[in-house]
């Protein structure tokens, strides 16, 4: 190799590193590579990432298999070879968020062999598949963190009877029995 392209080489590693933009590189979902800004965005060191499967960044297994179901069967059948949601992740402690998520393989006839993924934080969905108010969408966040109606009432400088009538619909329109499956239901429908 000569200098020039060594001195390339690094300065190619040096740019993913120091990206503004959080990417990640995965081979079968499993997590091969990531920047700084990936690291800071979900709380982890390198060493607790690489290796393992991205299942760790997700709020649960049900969300990881659908997203994944939903993902391999778009770039099995677009030309582009590239994805792109939105959806719930996880970060390290805990914390749901919201996230729009582009990804783009580098092995289309094997769409997940070898993928590049690139994860932007949102404050709140816009485009969920549930037709939600901005202040349920607002109030769904919280409850997927564990806050209850009073925390969720004080955080948002309302009444909490007020988050129990957005909480009493977000469970009617999601269908959702007991507090469980409205935290899962949440996750599961962005």
């Amino acid at each position: 190799m000569t200098v020039f392209a060594k001195q390339l080489k690094d300065l190619e590693r040096l740019a993913f590193q120091v990206s503004p933009a959080p990417q990640l590189i995965t081979g079968n979902r499993v997590m091969l590579d990531c920047n700084e800004a990936f690291l800071e965005l979900f709380g982890y060191e390198r060493e607790e990432l690489l290796g393992h499967l991205t299942l760790l960044i997700y709020p649960s297994q049900a969300d990881y298999k659908t997203i994944g179901n939903r993902s391999q069967n778009w770039l099995r059948n677009s030309q582009s070879g590239s994805y792109s949601d939105e959806r719930f992740m996880q970060h390290k402690s805990g914390e749901v968020f919201w996230a729009r998520s582009h990804g783009y393989s580098l092995t289309p006839d094997d769409p997940f062999k070898l993928m590049v993924w690139h994860f932007e934080r949102m404050d709140r969905p816009h485009h969920a598949t549930v037709n939600l108010t901005p202040r349920e969408r607002e109030i769904s966040m919280h409850i997927v963190n564990g806050l209850t109606c009073k925390e969720v009432a004080k955080k948002l400088a309302i009444s909490h009877r007020t988050v129990e009538v957005h909480r009493a619909r977000l469970m009617k329109k999601l269908q959702a029995k007991n507090s469980a499956e409205l935290v899962s239901k949440i996750i599961v429908v962005s």
